[in-house]
């Protein structure tokens, strides 16, 4: 299977979950860099994964895993900060990858497995022969949606609340995938180019963990079989 290199930013400290990428995580003792580490390692589609943190704790379980898919690097403090953008990270991705197609994912969707990266891999090859230049996930919202004007995605004056099947879908990006050759991230200092296919998934699949009620409803999925990692 043709494969991809991935960029896996880790940071730590974050300030809305402590240890959030390593703390313990449905039975996993090193939380959800061991799930994430694991599903990449797994993955077909996956060539070699250029982990980047500033977290020693993170490299030194990554370093006894003795992967040959897996290199480590530990990110300056200067990319490392709360006020980092991932702006800023598209030049360190590409200086970490630089040739290729670059997979740009993160620890904290738990519920993207390697089976999910081996699709979506396929999938990007299959959209790059149909023209597109990139591939990004999304999560699929079918719902009324409104900003302080109204509603977005459908016409009150047609009818007032239609079945929410019938409503065009939205897609929210999410932090599943981001695919895309490294002459993007080179020449657009982007991780998608300009005519990205939209990869949609649901909701469970498509979870990104950020506060702490995210941690324990995934944990809480994991642990009653609702969903897999």
């Amino acid at each position: 299977m043709q494969t991809v290199n991935c960029f896996l930013p880790c940071r730590k400290g974050s300030e809305r979950v402590p240890r959030k990428n390593i703390k313990p995580f449905a039975g996993f003792e090193n939380g959800l860099i061991e799930v994430k580490l694991r599903q990449l390692i797994e993955a077909k589609g996956v060539g070699k994964v250029f982990l980047s943190t500033n977290d020693e704790e993170i490299l030194d379980y990554a370093g006894t895993l003795n992967s040959d898919k897996i290199v480590l690097h530990k990110r300056c403090e200067e990319l490392s900060s709360s006020q980092t953008s991932t702006d800023d990270l598209v030049s360190h991705a590409l200086e970490l990858i630089g040739e290729g197609d670059i997979l740009w994912t993160h620890v904290t969707s738990p519920f993207v497995s390697a089976a999910s990266y081996d699709a979506i891999v396929s999938r990007y090859w299959q959209a790059l022969d149909d023209g597109h230049d990139s591939l990004m996930t999304t999560s699929v919202i079918h719902g009324f949606i409104w900003d302080e004007n109204g509603p977005i995605n459908y016409d009150r004056s047609v009818e007032k609340w239609p079945r929410t099947q019938t409503l065009p879908a939205l897609h929210e990006i999410n932090s599943a995938a981001f695919l895309a050759p490294a002459e993007i991230y080179r020449n657009d200092d982007d991780r998608i180019g300009q005519n990205p296919f939209i990869y949609g998934m649901d909701k469970i699949e498509g979870m990104d963990i950020d506060w702490p009620v995210d941690f324990q409803i995934a944990e809480s999925m994991v642990l009653q079989g609702i969903a897999k990692v």
